[in-house]
């Protein structure tokens, strides 16, 4: 067999960290332990019956074994705007401000290919999501983080920018509620950043794909609803957290309609849309009720306040998330964070993720998932206990 080199542009993209986590967790499995695996951000609950009904009942149309059109069907982009306007209250175009997509990633890794030339700058939160770098490596662009740490709320604080930085930047990623700390932003955090792009011509990419849980009654703020946000970003909404659709591979961008007609234009060149089954089920799941949803977020909060109360009572000194479905929990010294997963890992069997996975101010913590049953995560304190860090 010929064994042909990787392109240098292959080489080029950031080493997939968690797989060696994965790697680590397959083998203590192999052992036959029992791993509490917290390491994982894929939900562990069923998609609501409705929509997979839906689904099931699409497929029989043979309308849908045919090729959808390219950019989708219309009905789902009718129904994501009508999503928009009725969540949040925010009106957006259907044909020109809605871009489906294969997933929030492939908008996510997509959106700096149609927006920027090799060498052009991103702003990066750190900690954030790995694969926001796996976008900018393939456009050939250049990184600069934007620090979140613990004493600012985990938001960025843009007067630690400097004007150079800010003049050369043409894109910004932001996520709230937040991977990996479960913070959230507010209206004004959102309006100082869309002043911040007027003054310095910065497209802002909002990765939304938490926005269907919050806790404390406190409902995720799209950045949407900040005065002029649509003119100068787009904000991307994933189906897999809010309804338990990760394996679909299905969501939207919304937002700045240049930036909607890039979108296109790069998935165009890439795949011809989404089976017309998977749409008509997003669309159900948009449009149909809603109830799954809060049932869906009253379990991780329940999750959230079984575990985080677990761990003070055995002396974690641990933050409370106030959405998405990660915990993000300090690093007991002399621990480096890996060190510390791997520990966890080998000595309680519980699997968690390295905060440094996420970017160097991820360092000092692990993101652990309410990802599993509460007996499980009551379990998970129990062995957490023995282990007599605390």
């Amino acid at each position: 067999m010929v064994n042909y080199p990787q392109s240098d542009l292959l080489k080029s993209l950031p080493k997939q960290f968690f797989a060696s986590l994965t790697a680590k967790v397959g083998k203590k499995l192999q052992q036959g332990y029992d791993v509490i695996n917290l390491g994982q951000g894929n939900p562990d609950m069923p998609t609501p019956e409705h929509i997979v009904k839906s689904l099931q009942s699409a497929a029989d149309n043979p309308q849908n074994h045919k090729y959808p059109p390219f950019q989708g069907f219309p009905y789902l982009k009718k129904a994501a705007a009508d999503f928009y306007k009725r969540e949040f209250n925010v009106e957006l175009d259907p044909e020109t401000e809605i871009a489906i997509l294969f997933g929030g990633k492939a908008g996510l890794v997509e959106i700096p290919q149609c927006l920027l030339n090799p060498g052009d700058s991103v702003l990066v939160p750190d900690p954030g999501y790995p694969d926001y770098w796996s976008g900018v490596a393939l456009a050939k662009a250049k990184m600069v983080t934007m620090s979140l740490r613990e004493e600012n709320n985990f938001l960025p604080v843009y007067s630690e920018l400097s004007a150079d930085q800010l003049n050369a930047a043409k894109l910004m990623f932001l996520n709230y509620p937040n991977n990996p700390t479960g913070a959230v932003a507010n209206k004004d955090f959102f309006q100082e950043t869309v002043d911040l792009s007027r003054s310095n011509g910065i497209c802002i990419v909002h990765d939304f794909a938490y926005g269907g849980i919050g806790f404390d009654g406190i409902k995720p703020e799209s950045f949407l609803q900040a005065e002029g946000a649509k003119e100068v970003g787009i904000e991307i909404y994933t189906l897999s957290k809010t309804f338990n659709m990760a394996g679909w591979r299905v969501g939207f961008a919304a937002g700045n309609a240049s930036v909607i007609t890039a979108l296109n234009l790069m998935q165009d060149h890439l795949y011809v849309s989404l089976f017309g089954a998977v749409q008509e089920a997003a669309a159900a799941a948009l449009s149909g009720p809603q109830d799954c949803v809060k049932e869906l977020n009253s379990i991780y909060e329940s999750r959230r306040n079984t575990f985080i109360s677990g761990l003070r009572e055995i002396g974690w000194n641990v933050q409370a998330p106030k959405g998405s479905f990660f915990a993000w929990l300090k690093v007991p010294e002399p621990f480096t964070s890996e060190e510390f997963a791997d520990y966890l890992l080998d000595k309680a069997h519980i699997a968690v993720a390295p905060g440094i996975g996420f970017g160097d101010f991820g360092e000092g913590y692990v993101r652990a998932g309410l990802l599993t049953s509460e007996d499980r995560l009551k379990e998970a304190v129990g062995r957490i206990k023995k282990l007599n860090l605390f």
